[in-house]
């Protein structure tokens, strides 16, 4: 056998085994993803599903169209692939050497140049023409029906409606409870079925059908990321700076997402559930809010009674503060302990206010500004009279109003 013949078997060799590996790496992530389905999860409508291929099932015109964009990039690059390699193929198994074929002898060909110059040009225009609409049309937030402010934050999402049906109405959206505990406990037992796992949250996002809704994003501390795979949506937050992207879903439903960056330890337990209702329903829904919020409105210079402001920090360290630190309060890991916490035992309150306005080691502890002056200053005032820290201290709102900047 010639040297030609070895390099060229080497070469097909090398390449079945690539492909092969290729294939067996992802037959095992399919298994595994199989395995771990069965234990944990199944489909989820609006969501994820079991060895999920392809985008999710759209419910927005925008998604329609990226949907279209995706097939048909993959079709165009499929046949570009096949005819390229078909014709490089041909070519050198019809014209080998060890034939005798006898290489051409030309030095350049104007044609030639002419075609892989124009062709190359014509398909790069067929790409671009129907890219560039349906990105001209996602960047278009104009005449928007609703308007909502998203901020990220470690994590967790604050919503803020700012214009249209429903503004005023804001509130923090925070990864359930008892999901957090299922994952720290290493998550579903074995046969239970959670097919909404680290996706539920105790504050869905809600919006109304049929409705353009524009979405503000920023953050407060790192980088986040907005994205809703059913709504073709995904717009970075970024401290200090504000960008928006928009939907417009076109049936009613539960839908889900996640924060697209890596945004710190905690990052996969920061995701997105937007509840999209009828219009009748999304009236009353936002008739109920502000029925709640009127009744939240707290005025920052009464002075709570320590009973009263207990049973209040009770709730709020449940919502947001158990998940780490543990309703002992004695804290895992890395997560420092409140009980027995020189920082809480302390008589100078500024010290723990500070601790939950600002955060502190590099954000491992996130800020709390979101929270009402009255809700800092009743989970401090838990912290402070809950497990051994019996210390009679009671946190006023106004001391948390002073500190804020």
């Amino acid at each position: 056998m010639g040297h030609s013949k070895v390099n060229m078997m080497k070469r097909i060799f090398n390449t079945l085994a690539t492909l092969l590996l290729a294939a067996g790496a992802w037959m095992g992530s399919v298994v595994l993803s199989s395995a771990y389905a069965q234990g944990a999860t199944g489909d989820l409508a609006g969501g994820p599903a079991v060895n999920q291929l392809n985008l999710h099932p759209p419910v927005t015109a925008i998604a329609r169209e990226q949907h279209w964009l995706n097939w048909f990039m993959m079709i165009l690059c499929a046949v570009i692939f096949l005819a390229v390699f078909s014709v490089m193929f041909y070519s050198i198994w019809k014209h080998r050497k060890s034939k005798g074929h006898k290489p051409a002898t030309f030095h350049e060909s104007v044609t030639v140049e002419v075609i892989w110059t124009i062709v190359p040009f014509v398909i790069v225009i067929l790409m671009a023409l129907p890219a560039t609409k349906v990105v001209v049309a996602m960047k278009d937030t104009t005449n928007a029906d609703l308007t909502i402010k998203t901020t990220g934050m470690q994590w967790k999402w604050g919503y803020e409606y700012l214009k249209g049906e429903g503004e005023g109405i804001s509130f923090v959206s925070t990864l359930d409870a008892d999901q957090r505990v299922m994952s720290n406990n290493g998550g579903p037992k074995a046969g239970q079925v959670v097919n909404d796992y680290l996706l539920k949250v105790d504050n869905p996002l809600v919006v109304p059908v049929g409705k353009k809704i524009r979405v503000i994003t920023t953050a407060n501390d790192v980088i986040h990321a907005f994205a809703v795979p059913a709504f073709g949506i995904q717009q970075d937050a970024i401290p200090g700076f504000v960008r928006d992207t928009w939907f417009k879903a076109e049936s009613t439903g539960d839908f889900y997402g996640q924060c697209a960056k890596l945004c710190g330890k905690e990052h996969s337990y920061m995701p997105i559930h937007v509840k999209v209702l009828s219009a009748e329903d999304y009236s009353a829904w936002v008739s109920g809010e502000q029925k709640k919020l009127a009744a939240k409105a707290d005025d920052p210079a009464k002075i709570w009674a320590l009973d009263d402001i207990l049973k209040r920090g009770e709730k709020i360290y449940t919502q947001n503060c158990a998940a780490c630190h543990q309703a002992n309060g004695k804290g895992a890991g890395a997560i420092k302990p409140l009980d027995g916490a020189a920082v809480v035992l302390d008589a100078d309150h500024n010290k723990q206010i500070m601790v939950l306005l600002n955060g502190q080691n590099n954000l491992a502890m996130p800020s709390w500004k979101a929270l009402s002056d009255t809700d800092i200053a009743a989970v401090i005032s838990y912290t402070k009279n809950n497990w051994s820290n019996k210390t009679g201290q009671v946190v006023q709102p106004a001391e948390v109003l002073a500190l804020r900047k």
